[in-house]
């Protein structure tokens, strides 16, 4: 990590939490800067958002726009896309019928909607908020062909590796600090009863998690990105060496509970269940943040006592991977009232908007300004504290930024590659020749 770069960043974040703060004083404890005060300036606008979230998020997002009702007077309106954004605001356009803004849930898919020519450019002041208050790679992610198109609301950590306490002090080890000791303690675990891993190679996707966090670590991220955009090939001797570290866990069966065979057979849920339920198979279990709702809310644990995390580790005495999600909010063109959007994302781009979901719980912000007191638990701050603090050396999810032929499809490319290799890790050179066959495959049609 840029310790200079990192060092300005946590100076400029300093400098404008103390601006918010003496603005708030001035405005009798508002959270606001002069520039935001728009009183009712959008009265009698409706504002359409869509985007993928349902239920608890969709409840906690709307928590938001409700602030941003009360700040502009705007009616705010949410559409739910389901998981086919690219599909529904694409007929929802041909329809006459676009929304606002939408909550973009990946790279590829900004890109395309950018390449479609159906985005609106952010202003400057919401340009200016992403270069103060965030660092500079989310700004890089929202961008394209030099033109800043989306903005980074909600982000995800998936270099976390939750744990049961009661597992390892049982078994006399401690959270690990670098990949070798994690694979120690996880062969001391097995020695005591329990397996080290719980693995969910069911769907494929949180195989590309794993091979990702062992990637950017050892190879570092200017490999990272050029994989990413298939500028190298999967046959480069960086990936057969990610592979054949990965495979030294999946081929153990010491380490994953069931083996590979096992962990095929079991889906995410499943994964976490098999640490945090009410009949422990396993210690740990490797996901992205998100991990703790399925902990506290289908299991009933208590995140932070019951069950802890530690940020996956370094490999071979590379920097600790930060893998990171998110959803970047952009402006159609064709929406009735764009222009009232754009005010809607360049409130979202304050520490403001994102304290207002940090409450509510669910959710990690990538805004640098937020103060991590608006978290609700200690657990939740230290996962956006780790996200925070990685600064430019965030990398957006690998799989995600891939054409979906090869990153994002159930039974084929890369999910189904890696779920052959956690069945047999025995040839990590052959299964790196499939997935550059793949991979041009998906590029060449995309």
């Amino acid at each position: 990590m840029n310790t200079a770069s990192t060092a300005r960043r946590t100076a400029t974040a300093t400098a404008t939490a103390l601006v918010l703060a003496l603005t708030a004083s001035a405005c009798g404890g508002e959270s606001t800067t002069a520039s935001d005060k728009g009183g009712q300036e959008l009265k009698g606008e409706t504002v359409t958002v869509a985007g993928v979230w349902t239920g608890v998020e969709q409840k906690n997002f709307q928590k938001v726009m409700d602030a941003f009702t009360e700040k502009t007077g705007a009616e705010m309106k949410f559409v739910s896309t389901g998981d086919n954004v690219s599909t529904v605001v694409g007929s929802k356009i041909q329809g006459g019928n676009a929304p606002d803004v939408v909550m973009v849930p990946q790279v590829g898919v900004l890109e395309q909607f950018a390449e479609k020519g159906w985005l609106k450019p952010l202003s400057k002041t919401a340009d200016d908020r992403a270069r103060d208050y965030f660092a500079p790679v989310w700004k890089e992610y929202g961008t394209v062909g030099d033109v800043f198109y989306g903005l980074y609301f909600k982000a995800s950590n998936k270099s976390t590796v939750w744990y049961s306490p009661e597992a390892l002090e049982q078994a006399g080890v401690t959270p690990p600090k670098d990949y070798e000791g994690m694979l120690k303690a996880g062969r001391t675990l097995s020695d005591s009863g329990v397996a080290a891993f719980s693995v969910a190679g069911e769907a494929g996707w949180p195989l590309t998690d794993w091979f990702e966090n062992v990637y950017l670590s050892q190879a570092g991220p200017e490999m990272y990105d050029k994989l990413a955009a298939h500028e190298i090939p999967w046959t480069d001797p960086s990936v057969v060496k990610a592979l054949t570290t990965l495979g030294e866990l999946f081929g153990d069966k010491e380490l994953v509970e069931g083996g590979g065979a096992g962990a095929l057979r079991t889906d995410f849920p499943e994964s976490v269940e098999k640490v945090f339920g009410d009949d422990p198979k396993a210690g740990m279990v490797y996901e992205g943040d998100f991990v703790a709702g399925l902990i506290s809310g289908q299991f009933g644990k208590k995140v932070g006592e019951e069950a802890k995390f530690f940020p996956f580790p370094a490999v071979d005495g590379g920097e600790p991977p930060v893998v990171g999600g998110g959803d970047a909010a952009v402006v159609l063109k064709d929406g009735k009232n764009a222009d009232a959007g754009m005010k809607f994302v360049e409130f979202l781009a304050t520490p403001e908007a994102a304290e207002v979901w940090a409450g509510a719980g669910g959710f990690i912000s990538p805004n640098e300004a937020l103060n991590l007191d608006a978290y609700q638990d200690e657990t939740t701050r230290q996962i956006a504290q780790s996200l925070v603090e990685a600064g430019d050396g965030v990398r957006f999810d690998m799989s995600d930024q891939a054409p979906a032929a090869f990153g994002g499809t159930q039974g084929a490319g890369e999910w189904k590659l890696l779920q052959d290799f956690l069945r047999d890790p025995s040839d990590p050179e052959g299964t790196a020749k499939k997935l550059e066959a793949a991979a041009a495959k998906a590029w060449k049609k995309s």
